[in-house]
This record gives C-alpha cells, sequence and structure tokens, in this order.
C-alpha cells in the first residue's frame, strides 16, 4: 500500500511539474495537446496499478508503454534503461568491464566465440568452443546469450569464476578470471597489401578512431614506400560523428566543410570542419564500403567522394543521414533521440528511409525516386541524395550457397575448427594455411552425422509457385508437371559439398586461422581471395585509372562482377 501511495504522489508530482513548466513557457495550442494526453496516461496508468486484478509491475509496465510510443518515431530514437547504460557506453567508448570474450549461444550451451587476444580471458586460458556450464556458481545451460554476458560482465579488479566444458576433456574446467577494463580496438589490423599498397581495417567509430587511423597511416608509410591506402569501412556500421570529421581530416586540409547537420532546434544547426592540418592530402585513396556501411561510415565515404580527394569502391551504403544525441534522464536512465539529419560536402543528404511517411500497410517508405536529387562533386561529377553512398565503382555483393549458409548458422564450421585445434597445437602464418584436400575430407566425415539441410532458391521459388498455383485455382492442373520439377530439383548435400567446396574451404580457413591468430588472423587470411581488395589494388597501381574516375572521364565497366574467380589454391 505504501508503495502505491509514493507511486501516486511521484506521478502526480511530475504532472504538477509539467503544468507549471508549461505555465511558464504559456499555453499554445500544442502543449495543451501534450498536457491533456499526459494527465489522461498518467491517470489511466494510476488507475490500471491501483485497481487491475492481479499484481502489475509498475516499471515493466512503463517501460513496455515508452518503447510502444518510441515505435511511431524511428528505429534510432530508443530509450536506454539503468540497466543498459553500460552497453551504450561501450558502443561510444569502445570500453567496457569484462573478460574480454566474444560468445553465442548454440544449442542449450552458451559458447565462447573468440577470446579477445591479450586479454583475461585469452591470458587465463579459455578457448573458443569452449561451454559455460556455471559463473560464479549458478547455471547458465538453457540462458540467453545477453543474460550470460551480464555475467561475465562487472568492474574492472572484481573477479568471476567459470566451469567449463571443452572438448577433449574428460571434467569439466574452472577458471577464476579477474575483470578489466577491455578496450575494443576500432582497427583490428592494417598493414600491407603488397609492396605499395597499404590497408587499415576501422570496424568503429569510438573516441579514438581518428587518432587509430592517424597513427596506422603514419606507421605504414614511415616503414614503407606506400603510395597508396585502402581503408576499408565494410560492415562498419558508424559511431560517433566527430570522428568522422577527424578521420576526414586525415586527408584532406585544414577548414575544409566535412558534414551539416540541421534540425529542428537552431542549436542542431552546425557545420563541422576539419580543424587540423592533414597528414597526407596527395596519396591515392580508396574506400570500401557495402550495404552494411553506415552513419559515420557514410559522412566519411561521402565527404571523400564529393571532394573527389579518393575512389568509393563496393555496393551502396546503407543510406543512415540521421543524427542522435543521447539525453539523460531521471534514474540513471538516458534517452537516444534523433535530433538531426546530416549534409555532406556537396549538399545531399542520403538518408533512404523517410520515418515521417508510412505506406498503406504501415510500412515506413524509402524515398522515392521522383525526389532523389543531382548534385555534383568538385570535380563536377554526379553525385544523388535519397539512399546511401553508391560508389563511383560498384561491385556486385558475392551471393554464397545455401549449404554454406546452413553450415555456419548451425556452427558446424564452427564445431569443426574447435576438433582442428585440439588435434593441431599449430599453423602457418594466416596468408599461408590452406585447407589440403585430405582437411575437407575429414570435414566431410565430421558432418556424416550432423543436421545440415536446408532449402535451396529453386526450392524456394518452387514452392512460393505452389501456393500461388493454389491462391488462384489452378494447382491441381498443373500438380503432376510440379510434383515431376519438386522431383528433379530436391537437392543432394553430397553434391552440393563438392560443388561448392571451394567457398566451404574458404570459410573453414578463416575459421581455423581466428584460432591461433584472433580477429587479425582472420581478417588476413580474408584478403588472400577478396575480389574488392583485388580490384582496388588494380586501381591504386593505375594512376591514369585513378585519375580518370576522379575527374570524370573514366569509361571502364561500371559493374564489376565481385564472384571470385580465382582457382583454389587448397
Amino acid at each position: 500500500m505504501k508503495c502505491k501511495t509514493i507511486l501516486r504522489h511521484t506521478l502526480l508530482s511530475i504532472l504538477v511539474l509539467i503544468f507549471v513548466t508549461f505555465s511558464v513557457r504559456g499555453q499554445n495550442e500544442n502543449n495543451f495537446e501534450i498536457s491533456k494526453n499526459l494527465e489522461i496516461f498518467i491517470s489511466m496508468f494510476n488507475e490500471l496499478n491501483k485497481s487491475y486484478v492481479d499484481d502489475i509491475n509498475p516499471g515493466e509496465l512503463m517501460e513496455t508503454g515508452i518503447e510502444s510510443m518510441l515505435k511511431t518515431t524511428d528505429p534510432y530514437t530508443v530509450y536506454i534503461p539503468e540497466s543498459q547504460v553500460e552497453d551504450y557506453r561501450m558502443i561510444t567508448t569502445g570500453q567496457y568491464g569484462g573478460i574480454g570474450s566474444l560468445i553465442h549461444r548454440n544449442g542449450e550451451y552458451v559458447v565462447i566465440s573468440e577470446p579477445y587476444e591479450g586479454y583475461p580471458a585469452h591470458n587465463a586460458g579459455l578457448k573458443a568452443g569452449d561451454r559455460l556450464l556455471k559463473i560464479n556458481g549458478e547455471d547458465m545451460i538453457n540462458k540467453p546469450s545477453d543474460e550470460v554476458s551480464k555475467f561475465l560482465k562487472g568492474q574492472p579488479g572484481t573477479s568471476v569464476s567459470l566451469l567449463v566444458e571443452r572438448d577433449g576433456e574428460d571434467a569439466p574446467l574452472e577458471f577464476e578470471i579477474n575483470r578489466e577494463n577491455i578496450t575494443i580496438k576500432d582497427i583490428p589490423h592494417y598493414g600491407m597489401l603488397n609492396e605499395h599498397i597499404g590497408y587499415i581495417k576501422l570496424t568503429g567509430f569510438t573516441q579514438q578512431a581518428g587518432n587509430e587511423v592517424k597513427k596506422a597511416l603514419m606507421d605504414l608509410k614511415s616503414n614503407n614506400e606506400v603510395q597508396g591506402i585502402i581503408l576499408d569501412l565494410r560492415n562498419n556500421g558508424g559511431g560517433l560523428l566527430g570522428e568522422a570529421v577527424n578521420i576526414t581530416n586525415i586527408f584532406v586540409e585544414k577548414g575544409q566543410l566535412v558534414v551539416s547537420t540541421k534540425g529542428k532546434l537552431k542549436n542542431k544547426n552546425q557545420d563541422h570542419y576539419t580543424r587540423y592540418n592533414a597528414i597526407d592530402t596527395k596519396i591515392p585513396l580508396l574506400i570500401l564500403i557495402n550495404a552494411h556501411s553506415a552513419s559515420a561510415s557514410e559522412i566519411v565515404a561521402g565527404a571523400i567522394q564529393d571532394m573527389d580527394r579518393g575512389v568509393v569502391l563496393g555496393q551502396r551504403s546503407f543510406g543512415k543521414g540521421l543524427v542522435q544525441n543521447v539525453i539523460p534522464l531521471s534514474y540513471n536512465s538516458q534517452m537516444k533521440i534523433t535530433v538531426a539529419k546530416y549534409y555532406i560536402p556537396s549538399g545531399r543528404c542520403i538518408q533512404a528511409v523517410d520515418y515521417s511517411m508510412k505506406d498503406e500497410d504501415g510500412y515506413y517508405t524509402q524515398i522515392p525516386d521522383s525526389l532523389v536529387n543531382e548534385f555534383n562533386t568538385r570535380n563536377g561529377r554526379p553525385v544523388f541524395d535519397g539512399g546511401g553512398i553508391e560508389p563511383d565503382i560498384c561491385m556486385k555483393p558475392r551471393k554464397f550457397s545455401q549449404i554454406l549458409t546452413s553450415l555456419f548458422s548451425k556452427f558446424l564450421i564452427f564445431d569443426y575448427a574447435t576438433k582442428y585445434t585440439l588435434e593441431h597445437p599449430s599453423i602457418t602464418s594466416p596468408e599461408e594455411f590452406s585447407i589440403s584436400d585430405s582437411d575437407f575430407d575429414d570435414f566431410v566425415s565430421f558432418l556424416a552425422d550432423k543436421d545440415y539441410d536446408y532449402t535451396t532458391r529453386g526450392e524456394e521459388k518452387l514452392s512460393e509457385l505452389k501456393d500461388a498455383a493454389i491462391k488462384e485455382d489452378y494447382f491441381e492442373a498443373i500438380e503432376p508437371q510440379y510434383e515431376l520439377l519438386k522431383q528433379a530439383m530436391i537437392h543432394n548435400k553430397e553434391e552440393d559439398l563438392v560443388t561448392y567446396k571451394h567457398e566451404i574451404k574458404e570459410l573453414l580457413r578463416m575459421e581455423i586461422v581466428s584460432r591461433y591468430y584472433f580477429q587479425e588472423g582472420r581478417i588476413r587470411t580474408a584478403l588472400r581471395h577478396d575480389p574488392e581488395i583485388k580490384q582496388a589494388i588494380e586501381i591504386l597501381e593505375d594512376p591514369l585509372t585513378y585519375k580518370s574516375i576522379l575527374n570524370g572521364t573514366y569509361s571502364g565497366e561500371k559493374a564489376v562482377s565481385g564472384d571470385n574467380k580465382d582457382k583454389e589454391q587448397g
């Protein structure tokens, strides 16, 4: 009863505060609507809490209401309860307290995916493939991975005890691990791809991203005869806007406009210029992007493109041209709210979805072609708004077979890598390691008693044909032909293993290498057969082609196949 009285008094206090605030500001029509509906909401919430037949959880009820309300905005405007604040801090700073390991759920177990090299999990001896049985004595079987993650995280300096099951061990293993401040690097790998082309892989835009790119570039230049740089922003979902400006500044002179933000409030209308002397304004630069390059990645790629400072290669980017601020709320909670749209130097906004408009089915709509506008780079090349950054050189994304997708999603490639690691104490370097035919035969034997069934794209299309025929009442007429076609299309998993052997071996190689050389090794081995890397190197090593792309006179094929045509090397 006491809790209900406190709740009522709290709600009434909030309402009084709102009324006072609105009185000071002056009652206009919009404020009246807000205060009226807030009063309705608070009185309803109070009555529900007081009169509903069963006990309710006021906090859970309110959080559900908040989340439902925010669903009417865009997916980037979210409520952050106190329990999740630490996770959001990690996104912006790249730091958190924990043991330093990736995890995933596989069946009833949560499994160590990969310990971070040099951090507590790795130093204590945890390995990829270890299955978590207990944390601090509490059973972890059948717990969701996000809940297990909360057990692993904690204040630096505190300890956590783990009981894990490991293949090849007769009994569970115990670990006592001291948590540390874990810093996730924005650059997991940089280096030389050949004698003259440098490579930097950027995976995030946290507070040190600009400094990390700067140090990587200077290190490459001081130890090599670098004649071109590839900045890889593929699958980089973005981060801090300021770091996007700082990274652009590395390649662009001081005082250049990189991005402008425009919002409803005047203080959100800002121009962001480069503030420092550049590291190198002349070195040929190529930016790699794909459909998962978003936000800050698009600012960097778009600004470099608009200034004709470098070539952009890959696939059209995600199309997120919205700016969020994190606003503190009561009781240590926060709100991430969209406050503005951003515009890159040519004046274009690359937002792909109009969240102010929905179609007749209630879905948000893409910017229609009729509203797409043309802009120009400094050299006069046409560029467009309304849907991400279109690369200067477009490459078709690689499509992987259904069997590979099944093997990957069911963690069979992961599990085989665990088996391989137990049997091989060491391997050669990521660049030299390969999967032999005997290794692949061993993998096929490993799959003999495993379930990895899947539906091919052809079978999916055939099923769609059947549904349409039934819906339109002519399936009976075509059923005999349908059954014949269905039998002819039934996939043979053994044949698919042979047909798609090359791409399966490629993913096996990456997973196995990561067990010995961690994330950096995974990247290094992936670069060996990356068609976009190959194309990027060819452009940077051909000054005439590079310059012709930037001055708009390039006459080469616009769309280049992304399929890997290299022959299998083992």
